[in-house]
């Protein structure tokens, strides 16, 4: 099987659109997604920075060093704004890229950063993911095994979708592989604290569609959502999925894809 990493994607045509995964994966959680966003939109999918096949992590790590990178290779393609869909930590930083100006909308699949800021929310996601880490490189070596039965592939996406069967075994193997080799994860996760995860809604002017599962099991719906709803976006587009998980472009990709086409198209 074929699971090699590599910095991003690039296909369609249309106007500029940019896709941003979310922690410990990499840009193909695009790819159930990609041919309908594709027939509309230039597309440029990239890894996150220190993440498996995205560029290293460069100078000092702050709340700018993921946004900076994807802005980065957004003037290497020529996008001087473009459509922006983030999941989860892609979501966060899609929100930072809209507020430097660089979004002409934003469709964010449950993003990161919502937690109520005097809840323990931030501390029980960074355990949930030092535990997910430790898993992940331990079943690495197995994961051809893992993921060539169907109980195997229910089990290595129990966390982020509730329906896999559609998934490719190939897609699931990537993703295993490229949570284990995410290099700078423990990295990210001992720098964020609650104190880290701010964001100048006031700045983000463009069209704003936020869409989130209530079987969410990484940032459970509504709980990690509220600053976005009652501080930071409380007028957006808010769709919410009854029985979805916290991947809705793996989970249900055809609907996710007309959702994002829904709220992009010019």
């Amino acid at each position: 099987m074929d699971t090699a990493f590599t910095a991003s994607h690039r296909g369609g045509t249309g106007t500029p659109m940019v896709c941003l995964h979310g922690f410990t994966d990499t840009w193909r959680t695009w790819e159930l997604v990609l041919p309908a966003l594709e027939s509309e939109h230039d597309v440029l999918a990239p890894t996150l920075a220190g993440h498996a096949g995205g560029p290293p992590l460069q100078g000092e790590l702050n709340d700018a060093v993921l946004a900076d990178a994807v802005e980065r290779a957004m003037d290497e393609a020529g996008f001087e704004r473009a459509h922006i869909v983030g999941n989860s930590l892609g979501g966060y930083v899609a929100f930072q890229l809209a507020a430097r100006g660089r979004a002409e909308s934003v469709v964010a699949l449950a993003p990161a950063g919502g937690w109520a800021p005097d809840s323990a929310a931030f501390k029980e996601t960074a355990a949930y993911f030092l535990r997910l880490l430790d898993l992940v490189t331990a079943a690495a070596p197995f994961a051809e095994m893992v993921v060539s039965t169907p109980e195997g592939r229910r089990t290595a996406t129990q966390e982020i979708t509730t329906n896999y069967e559609h998934i490719p075994a190939e897609l699931i193997l990537h993703q295993i592989r490229g949570a284990a080799n995410c290099a700078a994860a423990k990295q990210l996760i001992a720098f964020g604290s609650e104190d880290a995860w701010n964001l100048d809604a006031d700045k983000i002017v463009c069209p704003v569609r936020m869409v989130w599962g209530t079987a969410d099991k990484i940032l459970p719906w509504p709980s990690f959502a509220v600053r976005y709803r009652e501080q930071w976006l409380p007028d957006a587009d808010w769709v919410i999925l009854d029985g979805i998980g916290h991947c809705p472009q793996l989970d249900v990709p055809a609907e996710t894809a007309e959702l994002i086409r829904g709220a992009t198209s010019s």
